[in-house]
């Protein structure tokens, strides 16, 4: 069963009405749009996109019984700037993106976002387009492939696991590519070394974790998709339109934050000008000063939730 993360926040925080108008620009499992679409009944209506056409499957049946008040098509919500106004959302009270991966996509056999099994080495959201995990791998240059790992997975040793990777491929599956990445850099398998111990207390993770981060985030485009959407959610949101973006890693949720910030600035000239001159005015206004993490109770009913960051803002009305 879909947990939806921060579900009862995501409610709170947009606050959806009857005859709303919403976009779910990651619909994945539908958690938070059906809940988005209950509060705004009986006439409230939504969007929703996702690139993966298994999510959108699922979400059909699962939102089957809100016919006709939601849309659902397979999209990047990058281009939801200009496929929302062809279905009648070019003005919403909402946008939430939920930027983590699914429940439903970590555990699918033949989609390749997992190491905990034997897989083939894909990661695509649309296993219809583009490079896979796979092709990066096994043809990037070694510099650029270390250069992929640190910049989307800040992953601390990309040069050794970069050069290794270029030493032992070709690679065809996750648990090839995870297994290298254990030689190259340790785990806490063995007993009884001080050294293992003192590093079992210090790495809470995975050592491919971070690998398979900036590989999936490379493949799929996820930060140049992030920039783009928030960008368009500007446009779509109607004065005091709420946006709400939920991130699973620091690198998206520091663009988050500076989107935010940027776009909540009354000036933007340079901080050495004495004479404002640009003559701008803030478009946003941020509803969450700090950023809203899951509750412990939520950690511990569902355990991928601990990493999850809700930042919230508002579009400022004559902006």
């Amino acid at each position: 069963m879909h947990t939806p993360v921060l579900y009862q926040e995501i409610i709170n925080y947009l606050q959806p009405i009857p005859g709303g108008y919403y976009i779910d620009g990651t619909v994945g499992g539908a958690g938070h749009a059906e809940g988005l679409l209950e509060a705004s009944s009986p006439d409230g209506r939504l969007l929703a996109f996702d690139r993966d056409p298994e999510a959108i499957i699922y979400a059909s049946k699962q939102l089957r019984k809100y016919d006709p008040r939601v849309v659902i098509i397979q999209a990047n919500y990058a281009d939801m700037g200009a496929v929302a106004p062809e279905y009648g959302f070019g003005q919403v009270d909402g946008i939430l993106l939920d930027l983590g991966l699914s429940s439903r996509q970590m555990d699918a056999k033949g989609r390749g976002f997992s190491f905990r099994f034997e897989d083939s080495l894909d990661m695509r959201f649309d296993p219809s387009r583009g490079p896979t995990a796979a092709d990066l791998v096994n043809t990037l240059g070694e510099s650029d492939l270390a250069d992929l790992l640190w910049r989307f997975g800040e992953v601390r040793s990309s040069r050794k696991i970069a050069k290794a990777i270029s030493r032992s491929r070709p690679f065809d599956t996750t648990k090839e590519l995870a297994d290298l990445v254990v030689q190259e850099i340790g785990w806490y398998q063995t007993r009884g070394d001080k050294r293992r111990r003192e590093q079992r207390r210090s790495r809470k993770i995975h050592p491919a974790t971070q690998v398979f981060q900036a590989l999936r985030i490379a493949v799929n485009e996820e930060l140049t998709s992030l920039e783009t959407g928030l960008d368009a959610s500007i446009d779509l949101l109607k004065p005091n339109g709420r946006l709400a973006v939920i991130s699973f890693h620091s690198l998206e949720d520091r663009i988050v934050k500076q989107f935010i910030r940027r776009k909540s600035q009354e000036c933007t000239c340079p901080p050495e000008q004495p004479i404002c001159t640009c003559d701008a005015e803030p478009l946003l206004r941020a509803v969450t000063r700090k950023v809203v993490k899951p509750t412990d109770k939520e950690v511990e009913s569902n355990p991928r939730s601990r990493s999850a960051k809700l930042r919230v803002a508002e579009r400022v009305a004559g902006g």
